[in-house]
């Protein structure tokens, strides 16, 4: 942490001098200012795989390399889940905002060059570049909001990270769209430069946090590790069942690679000198249950993004142009739902209830959504998806805001990036895990009904409609039953996490209230230091 120098006014985590109720709101100004910016760049991260995904078939037609396609993304994700948790470790070892700037740096050099590229592997490599400083981004935003505002006042915020989730899944593949067809595809990565450029100019002119200057050396030994452990494992959830049959070679090998990996990795933190995972913040209950839920929660909402609007074009014959569109009754229903526990939590400094609460939900909401069939109307699915967002708006950011709270501020960025990649990898997991228990019933319910000519086949509505009537029911009832059993598994999948949350300890959040000797003349927001040391108390009571 930095320290304070003699002879100099207290400054809060903003870099703002407490100076009484007269700074009060020019200091709140400022916050929003840096939290709009910290959204452009929370959005970036998000909207760039929704934006591409619209894109690219175009993008196969001109740069060729079909055989390659699934690399686009998973270069992406590997980059991504690979440097979360070494970015988390930089900030803290040596200062937020020039770590989280270097990402957005990145990022905006990987999209200029994707939108470049001239074939298939350029545009692999530059997104792997790109992937690279979004591994930076997500941890960067909520790293530097921990910094900024205390966990009790950090519940206002909820309703606006939401609000960008759901507009990156809404807007996404509209822009996508939108820009394919009337622009050019390498605008889907230009789209990025002004927006990052924002990004850049408003963190760098606003944003004032503490500078740091460590004395240790990175672990590079550690993080050559985790980076060769997480690339396997998510190649084995990427690969598996697609590329190669789950018991072949390659996939078990990669699985054995990871596995031992990982267990090597582990077994050096507990030497490193300064290691990129401490393997303290998980002797706190809430930071791992946290852990164990997001990626629960990450498992989920990904597999339910991934098949409903599969579910939706297939089965209820909806336009693919308007997939996003789709979402919508769970995605508002997921904002609103976290705008409200945010003020709640904000409020009441309580929180143990809503992890159980949107546990309910989701197991309800993934049940219901199990029930349709052919015969389910867009209405219904609707108030299925709605029950399913109101659990999710009750989970999303209780848990970071958890898992950040059971540790003390110099843990901050690793506490971000392990919650971060927890939720990572579960969505690459449920993705992998719930897609190939789908593509198996579909294959099976096509042979079963003579319709093994579509087993491959990937149908628009429009050429959906014009099959032959036994053909389309055929295809149409595999496709429902492909998803029945996806849900099925999420329903089973959200029990555990709903167990998990029963063992969540409530454990007041930092910033809940003045105290004598640290109470500002603002009313209680204490400078970093004070706020430091009470976070030490706070952590210890979740061990």
């Amino acid at each position: 942490m930095a320290t304070q120098s003699a002879g100099t006014a207290p400054q809060d985590s903003a870099g703002i001098a407490p100076q009484g109720v007269a700074e009060k709101e020019p200091k709140q100004r400022s916050v929003r200012v840096v939290l709009g910016a910290l959204m452009i760049a929370m959005l970036l991260a998000m909207l760039d795989n929704m934006i591409i995904g619209t894109a690219m078939p175009t993008i196969v037609g001109e740069l060729g390399g079909l055989e390659h396609l699934s690399w686009v993304v998973t270069a992406y994700t590997l980059a991504t889940a690979a440097s979360t948790p070494i970015w988390g470790k930089l900030g803290d070892m040596y200062g937020r905002k020039g770590t989280f700037l270097t990402s957005i740096v990145i990022f905006l050099i990987g999209s200029g060059l994707s939108g470049m590229a001239q074939d298939m592997g350029q545009l692999i490599g530059f997104r792997a570049i790109q992937g690279l400083g979004a591994g930076g981004l997500m941890v960067g935003v909520m790293a530097i909001i921990g910094d900024l505002i205390p966990p009790r006042e950090r519940g206002k915020y909820q309703g606006m990270m939401a609000g960008v989730m759901a507009l990156a899944m809404i807007g996404g593949p509209l822009v996508g769209g939108v820009i394919t067809d009337h622009l050019n595809w390498r605008w889907t990565f230009y789209i990025n430069l002004p927006l990052g450029i924002l990004a850049l100019i408003a963190v760098t002119a606003v944003l004032h946090l503490p500078k740091k200057r460590a004395q240790a050396r990175i672990d590079y030994l550690g993080a050559a590790l985790l980076t060769v452990g997480i690339t396997a494992i998510v190649l084995v959830t990427t690969w598996g069942g697609t590329e190669y049959a789950w018991g072949s070679g390659q996939i078990i090998g990669l699985a054995v690679l990871g596995v031992v990996s990982l267990a090597a990795f582990i077994g050096w933190q507990t030497k490193a000198a300064e290691p990129i995972l401490p393997l303290h913040i998980f002797r706190s209950r809430n930071f791992s249950l946290m852990a164990v839920i997001g990626f629960l929660v990450g498992f989920v909402m990904f597999g339910a993004t991934l098949f409903l609007p599969l579910y939706q074009q297939s089965v209820q014959g909806a336009s693919a142009t308007n997939s996003g569109l789709l979402l919508l009754p769970m995605l508002l229903s997921m904002m609103v739902v976290s705008l409200v526990v945010g003020r709640i939590t904000t409020n009441t400094g309580k929180y143990k209830i809503f992890p159980i609460v949107g546990g309910v939900l989701m197991i309800v909401g993934m049940f219901l959504l199990s029930t349709m069939d052919t015969g389910t109307s867009q209405v219904t699915s609707g108030v299925y998806m709605a029950v399913l967002g109101a659990g999710m708006g009750f989970l999303m950011q209780i848990t970071m805001l958890v898992a950040q709270n059971s540790v003390e501020m110099k843990d901050m960025g690793v506490a971000s990036s392990s919650a971060t990649l927890f939720r990572t990898l579960g969505s690459s997991f449920g993705v992998a895990i719930m897609g190939a228990l789908f593509n198996n019933r579909v294959l099976h319910e096509m042979a079963s009904r003579g319709a093994a000519e579509l087993q491959n086949a990937q149908l628009t509505p429009e050429q959906l409609k014009g099959l032959p009537a036994q053909a389309r029911e055929a295809y149409e009832f595999a496709v429902s039953s492909g998803t029945h059993l996806a849900f099925l598994l999420g329903a089973g999948i959200t029990v555990i996490a709903l167990i998990a949350a029963f063992f969540v300890k409530e454990i007041p959040l930092k910033g809940a209230g003045p105290k004598p000797a640290e109470a500002s003349a603002e009313g209680g927001d204490a400078p970093v230091e004070s706020r430091d040391t009470r976070d030490k108390a706070a952590v210890a009571e979740t061990v």
